[in-house]
């Protein structure tokens, strides 16, 4: 991020302008929606510009900019539309202290002005750092139809109620009071009159001013596999509500994006034969903090259900007195298979599929070697990077051919997803050599459909082309 954005407060203050053609125009129409003074130096404006100028919208100067013409002034604008002349006026500006905007010039402007959403007092701002205007656009027409008119009108209610909200305690209480203003009563009374707006605000503090405080309580959160667009709806309303957010090392740092930006985030990371936080210390936490009355959220790459030690927590909260609710998630299989075109079952080839974890605490995990290598047996193994010679060797000593496809996935859904397509005969050195530095899922008896014409006679990959990007 280059540009850090701001909301800056321009009451009463100087904005100057240099230009009066159309570039000066739509920069003027956005300026004249707040309350700052403008300035316009133009030796030849636009007719708009001068019907403003009458108006007393702003004052207009039929000269060019001078030194000293920019002082005092917060912002500055140079819409000469030549760069000569904008090189010019920019300097000036800069020396009179102003920061500095060229109109189509990301590179010399100090600042940039964002496509706005207004409603007012709700202001929306949307920037691409000049990448793609057209995109920001975009956005803002959505951003339009989904924000009603009427949010500028409840927002401009609500903040003259907010000393009287003051009554409830500060947090929970006063969200869910402000949540149940703008996304309930609000809409309801301002659809009958403005008027209406006032008295539904009273009635609903008193009705919360009598409710109990909400008692504490842990949603084990599915975070998914790491695209924050696989995230649940439930998963999605538990971040917004969560006051404490307790994840593990793999929940991508979109995802922790989505959380409360005052929600105290502890990050607990579990890593398999290094370093991590104790289970015990984990249940401690979700425990401590669900008992002081938070809403806790504890979030987990993939399901939650799918070897996340759920168990322990659960049984951690449920002897504590604190409840809970589960919301899954898209396991690592899931989108790592989808993003091979395979599935995980096939008609005539298998009838179920395992789920296994390459280690346990005490290890390496052991699994029915002799049922997993039978042909057309399907595995989705997590954790299996570390444990990838066992396992190879556990296969082969039980007879399953060397020629059985498998496939490693890397950090599965994620832009920078790898797939790794191999045999069982070469999946050691072949996992080695490839070097994968994050989570990979293992798939035995599964080859990215591309590659299905080449199996059986699937040579030892080779570096770089065995780690191909995936689609």
């Amino acid at each position: 991020m280059n540009h850090f954005p701001i909301f800056l407060n321009t009451a009463g203050r100087r904005i100057v302008l240099s230009g009066g053609g159309d570039a000066a125009l739509a920069k003027l129409r956005l300026l004249m929606k707040t309350t700052a003074h403008i300035s316009v130096f133009a030796p030849d404006a636009d007719d708009q510009i001068k019907i403003w100028a009458a108006e007393g919208k702003l004052r207009l100067i039929e000269r060019a900019m001078e030194p000293g013409d920019a002082m005092c002034a917060a912002l500055f604008y140079a819409a000469d539309e030549d760069a000569a002349e904008d090189k010019r006026t920019a300097a000036i500006a800069h020396a009179d202290g102003a920061l500095v905007n060229i109109v189509d010039n990301l590179a010399d402007s100090q600042f940039i002005t964002p496509a706005i959403v207004d409603r007012d007092p709700v202001t929306v701002a949307i920037g691409t750092e000049g990448a793609a205007p057209v995109l920001a656009r975009a956005i803002k027409a959505d951003l339009e139809e989904r924000l009603p008119t009427s949010l500028g009108t409840l927002a401009r209610i609500g903040k003259t109620f907010r000393k009287a909200a003051d009554a409830l305690p500060f947090g929970r209480a006063r969200r869910d009071f402000w949540r149940d203003y703008y996304f309930n009563a609000g809409p309801k009374a301002v659809a009958d009159s403005v008027e209406a707006v006032q008295p539904a605000l009273d009635n609903l503090l008193a009705d919360h001013l009598l409710r109990e405080t909400r008692k504490g309580h842990v949603a084990f959160v599915g975070a998914g596999p790491g695209d924050p667009e696989l995230l649940t709806l439930k998963a999605r309303k538990a971040l917004d509500e969560a006051d404490v957010v307790i994840y593990d090392r793999l929940i991508s740092k979109e995802i922790l994006e989505l959380a409360r930006r005052e929600a105290t985030m502890l990050d607990v990371g579990k890593e398999a034969f290094g370093p991590s936080t104790p289970q015990e210390v984990i249940n401690d936490l979700i425990v401590e903090h669900g008992l002081k009355g938070a809403q806790v959220v504890r979030l987990k790459s993939g399901d939650a259900t799918v070897f996340g030690r759920l168990d322990e927590e659960i049984e951690a909260v449920t002897e504590a007195g604190v409840d809970y609710h589960i919301v899954p998630g898209i396991t690592a299989a899931s989108a790592a298979v989808a993003s091979i075109g395979q599935s995980l079952t096939r008609r005539g080839r298998n009838s179920s599929v395992r789920f296994l974890t390459g280690h346990d605490t005490r290890g390496f995990a052991d699994h029915d070697w002799r049922a997993l290598a039978q042909t057309g047996e399907v595995a989705a193994i997590y954790m299996g990077k570390k444990s990838a010679r066992f396992i190879q060797g556990r296969l082969l000593m039980h007879g399953i051919d060397p020629a059985t496809p498998v496939t490693f996935v890397e950090n599965a859904s994620r832009t920078d997803q790898q797939v790794l397509s191999t045999t069982v005969a070469e999946m050691e050195p072949t996992l080695t050599e490839a070097g994968l530095g994050g989570p990979a899922l293992t798939f035995i008896g599964l080859a990215p459909r591309a590659a299905l014409a080449a199996i059986p006679e699937i040579p030892m990959p080779q570096m770089p082309e065995q780690i191909q990007e995936a689609h």
